[in-house]
């Protein structure tokens, strides 16, 4: 399958539905909602909300499949979305690009940008908990409200950039940098083909293929951006190449080197692929997306 034009028409997809169930910048909190949209649109691939996607549809492909898993897609990307806000900020990274575009504190001051991203996270689960949007399940529903939760809090997303900040400019084991990576990255990408699972009505068996599939997928997502940080330029990038030695955090190209680095991510990727080996060409997109993954530019 042609993955450019599959992740083209998921993506149009997903921002076309976001553009339907996001706010518009109007009324009283016009400049906090511009805030909010402003990162929302600014660009991006999508991976989270298309994965989520890509994992119903290797279960169930119908169309029923995928409106119930479209707010849980948008969701999942306002949750990424306000994640980068944060990161960005100062009193983190301290970025002043994103997506080749102005970070949102540059542009709304610090508190608007923690303001915006404080907005997205809420509103996504007021996605998540929509009553009437599709014919998902309740108790399906409740559990990817559960799943999503976890993965975005203090033992997942929220928790990983915790210790990432914790670690910079100091020596760890390889293990604390697993863990950073398990949690900051790989946990809402993991969530992500979790929550589609849950949303197909996978069976256990599915499910835990699936699981496995994401978090590899996560781990190989996380080792090429480490790469990339290293081997690309700021205009590839979309943001400041060099900054994770900049900035003094572990990686795996500082543990093991480019070429070593390289291995370890296919190695991820052809894991991926092979917890896939129980379903039929529906997951094709899946097995195309791991490829993706580790020949991205950026």
């Amino acid at each position: 399958m042609d993955i450019k034009i599959y992740l083209n028409e998921k993506r149009k997809l997903v921002e076309e539905t976001l553009e339907k169930l996001t706010l518009q910048a109007a009324g009283p909190f016009k400049n906090h909602i511009e805030a909010m949209r402003y990162s929302l649109f600014v660009g991006g691939k999508r991976v989270r909300p298309i994965l989520c996607l890509a994992a119903g549809e290797a279960v169930k492909k119908c169309p029923a499949t995928e409106k119930n898993l479209l707010p849980v897609a948008c969701a999942l990307e306002c949750i990424h979305t306000y994640s980068l806000i944060h990161d960005d900020l100062p009193a983190m990274d301290n970025d002043d690009l994103r997506r080749g575009k102005p970070t949102n504190h540059t542009l709304y001051g610090e508190a608007g940008a923690i303001l915006a991203g404080d907005s997205l996270l809420t509103f996504a689960f007021d996605l998540l908990s929509e009553p009437d949007y599709g014919t998902m399940h309740p108790e399906q529903q409740l559990k990817i409200i559960h799943l999503i939760a976890r993965a975005a809090g203090p033992h997942g997303m929220v928790g990983g950039q915790a210790l990432d900040i914790a670690t910079e400019n100091t020596e760890f084991p390889f293990s604390t940098l697993q863990t950073i990576h398990k949690n900051k990255t790989g946990a809402l990408i993991t969530c992500a083909v979790h929550a589609g699972a849950i949303g197909a009505g996978a069976s256990p068996e599915q499910t835990a293929s699936l699981v496995v599939y994401g978090d590899n997928i996560g781990l190989a997502f996380q080792i090429v951006d480490d790469l990339l940080n290293v081997t690309s330029t700021t205009e590839q990038l979309g943001k400041a190449a060099g900054s994770d030695a900049n900035r003094g955090k572990a990686t795996y190209p500082a543990f093991f080197g480019i070429e070593e680095t390289r291995a370890k991510a296919k190695e991820a990727v052809a894991r991926a692929i092979s917890a896939l080996k129980g379903f039929n060409h529906n997951a094709d997109p899946l097995r195309a997306l791991a490829d993706y993954v580790y020949t991205r530019s950026n």
